[in-house]
Order: structure tokens, then C-alpha cells, then sequence
């Protein structure tokens, strides 16, 4: 075939088919037969009005598929392996930053479906570096979800140095919290699912939390600490405001891993960080090595997304329903003829 079918975003905002030119692949890069794709809150960054004369991005950063192509100078790969592709779409090994070992920091980074095309389309061109293999294990469906939402609570936990035995939160039960639980439990740490109301707390007992704690009805740093304390808290409601009563929930030198983006401040007094030793960041995904990492974790315990599958062609309808919050939890575009779960 000439050309291949891609969801782009129209000038008007919404998401429309289209059909872009089959290429050979640029020297670093790989073509790959798209079998799956998951939708991601962030794919909303790409999704907005442009002018006429802009060509509309695609969309979609948990991409999963096999080579069909090589460019020049691909070693690493061949053609029918297996590979994901995150939101971190390869680094560039020429930068300082590239230079010293820090990937994810590298400044010449493509970052999947918002500044070049993604996943919601038959086929995607990427960078070599930026593709990570899929375990036998996991079919495409399973897979998907992992690469960006499973990555970034599993890279989250690692982050904070728990040892076994530990005990984590995990604060929202949604897209990334439901897998933050399972990463928790199968890395041998004790784990306090916290969210709003009593309505998830069923799901989060089913999926492995040892404690659950309804931020809405208590104090959820004061039930941490009454706990013990926090070693480590993985934040990933999209609420600055949520995330400053948790402070007080960390044990001493624990730390609050950020990963739900929000433009509200987040608030800590001098005092906790001198005499508490608390420490605050955020985490950006990954490495697509550590993506492997993770993906070859995930195969190995069990670690699967709750997902509802739809097919490319109603990438618009599954992109709204995960922008309304009812998807549960993840929604993931089958993109091959692969049967629907």
C-alpha cells in the first residue's frame, strides 16, 4: 500500500481520519506496524484548534507494533521484533546531557504523538532509541498501557528507594493509581491506596492494598502517619491541593514522587524539610531500557491495566470517553484485526 489510515486532530480541534504517504524510514528510525494504541490524559496536549494551512498531529504515546522497515545505521533491531514505543520518543546521544547518561533529561527528545505524530494510525515512524521490547507474555492490548501509565508509577516507586516492607500510598485510583497498587504489592511493599470516597475502595483491596483511606472523610497524612509514616508517596491526581496534606503522611527522609501534572502549587514549610528530611519531586516516565525493565516486571507478576478496548476508527469516541473520566480505567485503541476482549 502507498499510504496508511491515522486519527489526526483537525483544524477545528477535533479528531478526524486521514491518511498520510508510506515512507521509508529516516537513517536512526524504525517503521512499525501499529497493533495497539492506549489513550492517555495527555494526549489532550496535541488536541486543540490549529490553522488550515497546519498539518494536524496523531496522537497516541503507549504505542505497541512490529518493525516492517529499518533506516540506516538500525543495529539494534530487525525487522518482526516486537516493540513499544512511550511518550519519551528516543534520546539523541549527542547532547551534554546524552553524554553523561541522563536520557530522559536529553534536549533533542521527540516526544510521541505531541511534537511528532503518535500511535492512533496503522503506522508510526520512530526513533531507534526510543523503542523498548515487548515480553511473549503480554499480547498488544495489555502491553500498551504499560509503556506509559504503568512506567510512570513502576519508575515512581523505584525512584523512592522503598525497601520491602515498606510503606507506600499510592494517592488516586484511576489510569496510573489501580497499576501504582499492583507494582506496590508485587515489589514486597505494604500499601495505602488513597482517594475520595469509599466508592474505589472495594477495587483497591481486590487489587492487592493492604490499607485504604478516604481523603474526603480523614486526614490522609495524619492516617499515614498513624500508620507509621510514608517511605514513599506516589501522587497522581491532577490536584496540587490533594497532594500538600500527604506531606505530613511521609516518615522521616520519605518522599513525595509527583507524577500527576497540575498547574496548582503544592505547599511545604522550611521545618519539614530540615527536620523531617522530606524530600519532593516528580518523575517523567523513563529510559526505554527501564521501560523494558518494567514491561519485563509487569509480564513477569501479573501487573495488567483494567482496560476497555475500541477500535482505531472510533478513536473519537474512546478519546472523549477518557477525557469525561468514565473510561475504567484505561482505554486502548486496537489498531490490527486482533479480536476485542
Amino acid at each position: 500500500m502507498s499510504t496508511y489510515r491515522v486519527i489526526e486532530v483537525g483544524p477545528s480541534g477535533a479528531l478526524r481520519a486521514s491518511e498520510r504517504p508510506l515512507v521509508e524510514p529516516a537513517p536512526g528510525h524504525v517503521r512499525i506496524r501499529v497493533q495497539a494504541c492506549g489513550i492517555c490524559h495527555t494526549d489532550s496536549v496535541a488536541v486543540h484548534e490549529h490553522p488550515e494551512s497546519e498539518e494536524g498531529r496523531v496522537p497516541g504515546h503507549e504505542v505497541v507494533g512490529v518493525i516492517d522497515a529499518l533506516g540506516a545505521d538500525v543495529s539494534r533491531w530487525e525487522v518482526g521484533d516486537r516493540v513499544g514505543v512511550g511518550f519519551l520518543g528516543g534520546h539523541c546521544g549527542i547532547c551534554d546531557h546524552c553524554r553523561r547518561g541522563d536520557f530522559v533529561a536529553c534536549t533533542d527528545q521527540p516526544q510521541t504523538g505531541v511534537t511528532v505524530d503518535g500511535g492512533y494510525a496503522e503506522v508510526l515512524y520512530a526513533r531507534a532509541s526510543g523503542l523498548a521490547a515487548i515480553p511473549a507474555e503480554l499480547t498488544a492490548q495489555e502491553a500498551a498501557p504499560l509503556l506509559c501509565a504503568g512506567f510512570t508509577t513502576f519508575n515512581a516507586l523505584r525512584k523512592g528507594k522503598a525497601a520491602a516492607g515498606d510503606l507506600v500510598a499510592i494517592q488516586g485510583i484511576g489510569g496510573l493509581g489501580h497499576l501504582g497498587i499492583q507494582y506496590g504489592v508485587k515489589m514486597g511493599l505494604r500499601v495505602a491506596a488513597i482517594a475520595r470516597g469509599t466508592a474505589k475502595r472495594e477495587l483497591a483491596l481486590q487489587l492487592g492494598a493492604h490499607h485504604y483511606i478516604d481523603a474526603a472523610a480523614t486526614n490522609s497524612g495524619d492516617e499515614l502517619k498513624q500508620l507509621g509514616g510514608a517511605q514513599v508517596i506516589v501522587a497522581t491526581a491532577a490536584s496540587g491541593s490533594s497532594m500538600t496534606p500527604l506531606l505530613g503522611g511521609l516518615a522521616v527522609g520519605g518522599r513525595l514522587v509527583v507524577v500527576g501534572a497540575s498547574a496548582e502549587p503544592l505547599f511545604v514549610t522550611p521545618l519539614e524539610l530540615i527536620f523531617r528530611d522530606v524530600n519532593i519531586g516528580g518523575s517523567l516516565t523513563g529510559s526505554s531500557i527501564e521501560n523494558e525493565d518494567n514491561l519485563e516486571f509487569a509480564a513477569a507478576q501479573g501487573i495488567r491495566a483494567l482496560v476497555e478496548p475500541a477500535r482505531l476508527d472510533d478513536a473519537a469516541s474512546a478519546y472523549d470517553r477518557m477525557m469525561s473520566g468514565d473510561a475504567r480505567f484505561r482505554m486502548v485503541l486496537t489498531v490490527d484485526d486482533t479480536p476485542l476482549p
